[in-house]
């Protein structure tokens, strides 16, 4: 829009009228065009060029005095040749934007583009445009973010879900299948062994079941006859029931003798008793004082799983000696009753063969060491039956006279070893024996286990007729 006369006098606004020169003669209007130029922020060649071209410049091609240069120029928004001017830069020859303002641009009051410095239409739509794509980058981020946590928290629930839920059958299975659990076994190890049986559907299964019922401690090792395809619950109750162990369990009296134990447990157990009595004593584990299986092999109830060998029955028997001899300190002690280790295990297998109750045991205990003390033959009628091989209550004269080394009425002193297997309070007897001058004794009455003791030869004998009458010998 052209300007009106009465605007004139803004200087901002009009380029001061001036008549038109040669080009050589305009270097204030050239400084003017640059000092344009860079407040329109044009660097392009061709625009520089056109404007140092006057007729460009003045929008004519002759001379004389014209209004305000470029009035009647370009329409708004062309340059000087026609083409589109670059949002934001002003037409060479005039004030930017002056004549023809950008739409959108509005004037202050003295007719001043306001907001000169800012950027044109075009750089206004650069704007919107870096936003949105900043938009779709924070909206990718977010969804990549999105699918990532979905990710993790479904591997989560992948991974948690064996503990969480583990696959488990219902009721109570069947087809027998056994299943061994080593001794030390966890909760886990067991279950493991289980599902590998087919006897749970998961190791999970019967972990949690197993401490939900807080059972951890009342798992044991062994065989167990159990069925295929069980829930975790029913398995575990098969476990804790003795019925569904498999196993032979053997129980050795006190006083038996070596051959009377091989026996009962070949009977007992169903091992071959050849393969028993042909076991390698080496193989055992006796104590170094040890002169043979006589007297360390433990008399307790023993138990024998599917698989055990005769080596290993005798080996946990001669084990559980060697637990007792260290309960009553046997290698230290028998220096206190100036006997060797097997000595005291000797005198401890006379005091358990002659019988009586557990307190008459320290009394035959101190029989047997005041005979030593004194030196007199301890006169012992187990160890003559022991001779023999036989049990019997009723000796003889002529058992008295048996020829071996085992037979004390010949022979002073204590026997070559052992003459059966004693048991804890034996032990403690022959390390802690009563005190006391007694020098006989006698079960009078075998049936109720009564012996009497006295340290005078003629109550000796009346003792004895006694136990005759009662035997029925007399």
């Amino acid at each position: 829009m052209n300007r009106t006369p009465e605007n004139e006098d803004d200087a901002d606004d009009v380029i001061p009228f001036q008549p038109a020169q040669s080009p050589a003669e305009e270097p204030e209007p050239r400084a003017e065009q640059e000092d344009t130029e860079h407040r329109a922020g044009q660097d392009d060649p061709e625009h520089r060029v056109a404007q140092d071209d006057p007729e460009l410049r003045t929008g004519q091609s002759g001379s004389g005095p014209e209004p305000s240069v470029g009035l009647d120029g370009p329409e708004p928004g062309a340059g000087p040749d026609g083409s589109e001017c670059r949002a934001g830069q002003g037409r060479p020859g005039s004030a930017a934007g002056l004549d023809s303002p950008e739409p959108g641009v509005e004037r202050d009051g003295s007719g001043t583009a306001a907001g000169r410095d800012e950027p044109g239409p075009g750089a206004e739509d650069e704007v919107p445009a870096g936003r949105g794509q900043a938009m779709r980058k924070v909206g990718l981020l977010s969804a990549g973010l999105l699918a990532g946590v979905l990710a993790v928290g479904l591997g989560a629930i992948v991974m948690l879900k064996p503990y969480l839920s583990p696959d488990d059958f219902e009721g109570t299975g069947g087809g027998a299948v056994t299943v061994r659990i080593p001794p030390g076994s966890s909760a886990a190890d067991i279950g493991s062994a289980l599902a590998d049986a087919g006897v749970v559907a998961s190791v999970q299964s019967f972990v949690n079941v197993t401490e939900d019922r807080a059972m951890s401690d009342r798992l044991r090792p062994g065989h167990y006859r159990l069925r295929k395809g069980m829930a975790a619950t029913a398995a575990l109750d098969l476990l804790l029931a003795p019925a569904s162990r498999i196993v032979r369990r053997v129980t050795v009296p006190e006083g038996m003798r070596v051959s009377e134990v091989l026996t009962r447990v070949a009977k007992l157990s169903g091992l071959p008793l050849e393969e028993l009595r042909g076991v390698d004593k080496d193989l055992v584990g006796l104590p170094e004082y040890a002169n043979g299986l006589e007297g360390f092999l433990f008399p307790a109830t023993y138990e024998i799983e599917p698989g055990d060998t005769a080596v290993d029955v005798l080996a946990a028997m001669a084990e559980r000696f060697a637990a007792a001899a260290r309960h009553v300190g046997l290698e230290e002690q028998a220096a206190k009753v100036n006997l060797t280790p097997l000595q005291v295990v000797t005198v401890a297998s006379m005091v358990q063969a002659e019988g009586g109750t557990d307190e008459d045991y320290p009394k035959i205990s101190r029989v047997i060491y005041n005979r030593l003390q004194k030196g007199t033959p301890l006169e012992i009628d187990s160890t003559v039956l022991y001779a023999q091989n036989r049990r019997t209550l009723k000796v003889t004269e002529s058992d008295t006279k048996v020829n071996s080394p085992y037979n004390t009425y010949r022979h002073k002193g204590l026997p070559p070893g052992p003459i059966a297997n004693p048991g804890e309070k034996a032990l403690m007897a022959a390390l802690n024996p009563a005190e006391g001058d007694w020098h006989w004794f006698v079960t009078t009455d075998p049936g109720h286990r009564i012996t009497k003791f006295t340290n005078k030869e003629s109550e000796f004998v009346r003792y004895r007729e006694e136990l005759n009458k009662n035997l029925g010998t007399s």
